[in-house]
């Protein structure tokens, strides 16, 4: 696994003019994110934003008891620390790489001065975390009102609408952690999709075999919360 060699296979740096672009690109760092590396950890400060370009992470809430619900995945199409945009130094939540691969990460002071710079890159970013937002309350409303299948489904797209291929690493410890659920709910919901012909499920590999049909099983969340990230977020870029 090696770090990607271009920042702009991050579809919010692909959509930075060449001007800011060039401005920003000596401080894009190229980090490897392997699976589980906690990116950011609530209430403590954020040093550097991460722009993943390959890899994908996961925001968990997690309770006193240490048990956790993803809240939002994020991949190439977004950044891990929209808290300091927000004028907050720390977030309320637990960032994990939950699919291994690549990234650049930049200087959190750094990109705060950028972000206060240029109202093209604050009306850009202002638009991905509203994206976000739309994410969270629909993972909520998900988590509450559909069946597990239906989750799976969603998390899977949305996984796959960030990374190449059809093929992710992904244990049922991890992704129970990720649901907020028990592991053998992961495992019954995961036999079901494979028994239909629509995944294939190995030793934490799952291969999507039918999206189509994922989409048809999936509830409304998933086309919602990509909807919105298709409306606010460059078409030219996505």
């Amino acid at each position: 696994m090696t770090a990607t060699s271009d920042p702009r296979e991050n579809q919010l740096i692909a959509g930075l003019s060449e001007a800011i672009f060039q401005r920003w690109a000596p401080n894009l760092v190229p980090v490897v994110m392997p699976l589980c590396r906690v990116l950011s950890q609530r209430g403590d400060n954020c040093p550097f934003v991460y722009f993943p370009t390959t890899a994908i992470a996961s925001l968990l809430y997690v309770m006193d008891d240490g048990a956790s619900a993803s809240i939002a995945i994020i991949g190439n199409e977004g950044m891990v620390g929209v808290s300091l945009l927000m004028g907050g130094d720390s977030p309320s939540s637990r960032t994990i790489v939950q699919s291994a691969g690549a990234g650049y990460r930049m200087d959190a002071e750094g990109f705060k001065k950028e972000f206060n710079r240029s109202s093209v890159v604050l009306h850009l970013f202002l638009r991905y975390t509203q994206a976000l937002i739309t994410q969270m309350a629909q993972t909520a409303v998900c988590n509450r009102h559909h069946s597990l299948d239906q989750q799976l489904c969603r998390w899977l797209l949305l996984s796959l609408d960030r990374m190449r291929g059809n093929k992710l690493e992904m244990t049922q410890r991890l992704i129970a952690g990720m649901l907020g659920v028990r592991r053998e709910g992961v495992a019954q919901a995961a036999q079901k999709l494979q028994d239909a012909g629509w995944i294939h499920y190995s030793r934490g590999h799952i291969t999507v075999v039918n999206r189509e049909e994922l989409e048809k099983h999936s509830c409304e969340c998933y086309l919602t919360v990509k909807r919105e990230y298709d409306r606010l977020l460059p078409k030219s870029r996505r």
